[in-house]
């Protein structure tokens, strides 16, 4: 066996070592090369798998990023629908109580309307005979008439508004009055009151009435330009008695 001889030379960044064992001889360097090889091509190899790792990771993200923000717009679209539909039955819910309000305020009305036409009939008291403002006053001159005044008054009411006897009697005439349309005459103590243009006649002649009691719906009967009822007062039946009616109702304590 021969002893072992080792020759390190240095050149540069380089070594060069010689081993001997035997009839041979191995350098070193090349060995080391091979091993340098091999751990580069893993190194290699791990780098790639890193970049394939890195390349799949940023693509799911990506792929959760959209889906995110398909998410929260999907969301927000839900949002302003609920918020409009919610706005929605706000404003029906609020219609809906400003029109029972309104309906409850008109019943009232209506209500004590009755109540106190029906308080004054029952003390044997006269009333308004109908509910609505005062148009064509009493006297008002126009070659409209062929007495060249109004005869009575004009009370504003709509078609189908109810007529009320101003004061208890008999009925003497119901039916149609030429230019009065439909027409009811009642005598009331020992005078006589007369309700024209009415749209429905609810009484008959002889029919006895009590101060309240209703007897037509208001209407556009007759020669008229409007619905309205046309009230009178008269110291006879016939046409040409008149006197001033809303002074006649006044006498029999109506407020007017």
């Amino acid at each position: 066996m021969r002893s072992f001889s080792i020759r390190s030379t240095l050149a540069g960044a380089a070594a060069l070592t010689t081993v001997t064992t035997g009839a041979f001889v191995v350098p070193a360097a090349a060995a080391d090369a091979r091993t340098e090889g091999s751990a580069f091509a893993r190194c290699a190899a791990v780098a790639g798998d890193l970049a394939t790792h890195l390349a799949d990771q940023a693509s799911a993200q990506h792929r959760a990023a959209v889906v995110a923000r398909k998410q929260h717009a999907a969301h927000v679209a839900r949002a302003e629908r609920a918020a409009r539909e919610r706005a929605a039955k706000e404003a029906a819910a609020k219609a809906a109580k400003a029109a029972k309000a309104k309906a409850a305020r008109e019943s009232g009305t209506a209500h004590a309307s009755r109540s106190a036409a029906a308080g004054r009939a029952a003390l044997g008291g006269w009333v308004v005979p109908v509910a609505g403002s005062i148009g064509t006053p009493y006297r008002a001159t126009s070659g409209l008439w062929s007495s060249g005044y109004h005869t009575g008054v004009d009370f504003v009411a709509s078609t189908g508004t109810p007529v009320h006897a101003a004061g208890a009697g008999t009925v003497v005439e119901a039916g149609w009055g030429g230019s009065y349309g439909n027409n009811i005459v009642i005598r009331a103590d020992g005078m006589y009151t007369q309700y024209g243009h009415l749209s429905s006649l609810g009484v008959a002649v002889g029919q006895t009435v009590s101060a309240g009691q209703q007897i037509g719906l208001s209407g556009a009967t007759g020669n008229v330009t409007g619905p309205h009822l046309h009230f009178e007062a008269r110291t006879t039946p016939s046409y040409g008695s008149d006197v001033d009616p809303l002074g006649y109702l006044r006498s029999k304590g109506v407020r007017i």
